[in-house]
């Protein structure tokens, strides 16, 4: 039992429609960001290019007769010939640039300026090949390399055009993840599951099948086309489906229900088609689908028109299944938390006609589970698992695992290289109800009202025959609980009887008696348990036949259809069956609220205790509470009570 918070509700103003440069985060356009990056690059070229043209243009250039004056005066050393362009270098290591005449030779030129052979002699004339491939290229790379550049802008443009386009033909193309039997890091075998023993046995005649099909075939055996595995969420549904295909040694094809679904009308379907001719080109194979409930529902419920996409996916899905021939070694394996909406057309025969239920771990399979989600961890000297596993009644593998992680997280928060008992404790309520808000600060007033709240719980917990021992009471404020009582059964149980449930309503409304009692005022802090409270008691009579006047009548299913977000129920009783519902729904109500006031008032001492040590300590697990049980007259429930009361 919790006492919660209540919060006003935030009002959600409906998001503004998005431009079409709003595609990535931040409202850039990626073909947008594509052409300014290109075009930058264009003016980085440009730049450079200019800037080593600049450095070639800073040569002094003279005329002809400048140069012969200077050769008669001595003063150049060298006159470098590239074509009609000279380089003149000088006895001060200067160079100049000059040009000669096209039409005569430097030699016949220099003379007709009045330079002499004899100065001619003083000079080294050098002849370059002006024809070379640098040459060339440094006179033709202002016009190649804006022509090159212009041709590149053009083909990066189309190639991102082209990818967009061909997205759309690809929309039909079945997205499976393949997981080749060869893969040895992502191989899942029946060892890596733990528990769900009676589905292992199951699933082994498919394995069999997969691996010696010959066997089957030979005595006229037909292997299920389907197998369609249910369970709670949680509870490795996934994991025995990729188990058999690696017990089997085959391809395994996985998609998820909603991956099948597209804005366009059809693209389901042939994904559908895409899927099973993939998997048939890699038989022997299996073809797992998770949440098949996204598109097997039942058709004909009028949401979405006659050309509904999932409806259409669906038919798909049937006729693919029915086209399995015999000696195709294809299986496919679906799984769902919600069988009771598929369509029946998918339950029938000669498709999923194999129905696994994969129920919640017992005592024994949450041990076998923790011990496989701790072989990489090191463990304390007094880690307990069994411990671990009796304290959580309940938790389905995922949360197993989730426990697990959560005390390794806390051992290395806390700069310890080992896991320790106290952390996998911790672990268990932050699984449950969410981290511990230590900053959530109660005042003196909220403070006594949480904890007479939570040992109103206790108290009509410890009193009542039928209800489950307290393990830990607690005020320390976590996830949305300002404090929380915790019950364990003592053992697994399957059934539950109509004396539980009647003690169970009755320890629910433990704090709600208390708080009108003691403070003779009332909190939200009792909104959770009411609304569960009053939830199992309209089951009882609805749903279980525990009512006395209405009788063994089952008057509403187990969930009904969903509209505008929320669960409408379809109702198959008048309105005055409806009103001795509630009348009945009341009467529980109120004689669980006496039979806890009566606990509350007559043990009004042992409540103070409860409080008052818990104001002092905040947290009171087990054995400090039953010390104050017994100081008070109050035994224990033991294993061999709940023995002989049944």
């Amino acid at each position: 039992m919790a006492i919660f918070d209540q919060k006003p509700k935030k009002t959600l103003r409906p998001s503004r429609k998005k431009g079409p440069l709003s595609r990535l985060p931040g409202g850039r356009n990626p073909l947008f960001g594509n052409v300014l990056m290109t075009v930058i690059i264009f003016i980085i070229l440009i730049a450079s290019y200019a800037f080593i043209t600049d450095n070639n243009s800073n040569t002094q250039t003279i005329s002809i007769s400048q140069l012969a004056q200077d050769i008669i005066g001595g003063k150049v050393t060298e006159v470098a010939v590239s074509g009609d362009d000279l380089s003149v270098t000088y006895a001060d290591k200067s160079v100049k640039s000059s040009k000669k005449e096209v039409a005569s030779s430097l030699s016949q030129t220099l003379v007709n300026y009045g330079v002499t052979k004899e100065d001619l002699a003083k000079v080294n004339i050098a002849e370059k090949n002006s024809t070379g491939f640098t040459y060339w290229l440094i006179n033709l790379a202002p016009f190649i390399f804006p022509i090159l550049f212009i041709i590149f802008f053009l083909w990066f443009l189309s190639r991102q055009v082209k990818g967009a386009g061909m997205q759309a033909f690809t929309f039909g193309q079945s997205k499976a993840r393949l997981t080749s039997p060869t893969d040895k890091k992502q191989r899942v075998t029946f060892k890596d599951v733990a528990g769900a023993k009676e589905a292992k046995e199951e699933l082994s005649e498919i394995v069999d099948f997969l691996k010696n099909p010959k066997k089957f075939l030979d005595i006229g055996a037909r292997i299920p086309k389907g197998i369609l595995l249910m369970g709670a969420p949680g509870t490795g549904k996934t994991l025995l489906a990729r188990a058999v295909a690696g017990e089997a040694g085959v391809a395994f094809f996985s998609i998820s229900g909603s991956e099948f679904v597209e804005m366009f009308v059809g693209v389901g379907a042939s994904r559908v088609r895409d899927l099973f001719s993939l998997a048939k080109q890699a038989a022997p194979a299996i073809i797992f689908m998770d949440e098949i409930d996204a598109v097997g529902r039942v058709r004909g419920s009028g949401m979405g028109g006659g050309n509904d996409e999932r409806e259409q996916t669906l038919n798909q899905i049937l006729v693919e299944m029915d086209g399995f021939e015999p000696n195709e070694k294809v299986i496919m394996m679906a799984a769902t938390n919600r069988p009771d909406v598929l369509d029946p057309a998918l339950l029938r025969p000669g498709r999923f006609d194999r129905r696994v239920t994969i129920d919640m771990p017992d005592r024994e399979d949450r041990e076998a589970i923790l011990k496989v989600h701790s072989k990489e961890k090191p463990f304390g000297e007094d880690v307990n698992l069994r411990v671990i596993a009796e304290r959580t009644p309940g938790f389905s593998g995922a949360d197993l695992y989730s426990l697990m992680n959560e005390g390794a997280i806390l051992a290395a928060r806390e700069n310890r290289t080992k896991i320790t008992q106290y952390d996998l404790i911790r672990s268990i309520e932050k699984v449950m109800l969410g981290p511990e808000r230590r900053s959530h600060i109660l005042s003196k007033k909220e403070k006594e009202i949480t904890a007479y709240h939570e040992a109103g719980h206790a108290l009509v917990a410890s009193v009542l025959p039928y209800a489950d021992p307290v393990h830990k009471i607690s005020i320390i404020s976590r996830g949305r609980a300002a404090g929380y009582t915790l019950k364990l059964p003592i053992e697994e149980r399957r059934l539950q009887s109509k004396n539980e449930f009647l003690d169970d309503i009755a320890v629910s409304l433990g704090g709600y008696v208390v708080e009108k009692k003691i403070f003779g005022d009332l909190t939200t802090g009792s909104s959770n348990d009411l609304q569960v409270s009053t939830a199992l008691a309209r089951d009882m009579v609805t749903k279980y036949g525990m009512s006395d006047k209405i009788g063994p009548i089952a008057l509403e299913g187990t969930g009904g259809r969903t509209l505008f977000g929320r669960g409408v129920e379809e109702r198959e009783y008048s309105e005055d069956v409806g009103k001795l519902i509630d009348s009945e729904v009341s009467k529980i109500m109120m004689d669980a609220f006496k039979k806890t006031e009566t606990i509350i008032t007559e043990k009004r001492s042992i409540l103070d205790a409860i409080a008052k040590e818990l104001i002092e300590a905040e947290t009171l697990e087990r054995e400090a509470f039953e010390k104050i049980l017994i100081a008070n007259g109050i035994i224990p429930k033991k294993k061999k009570d709940i023995e002989h009361q049944e």
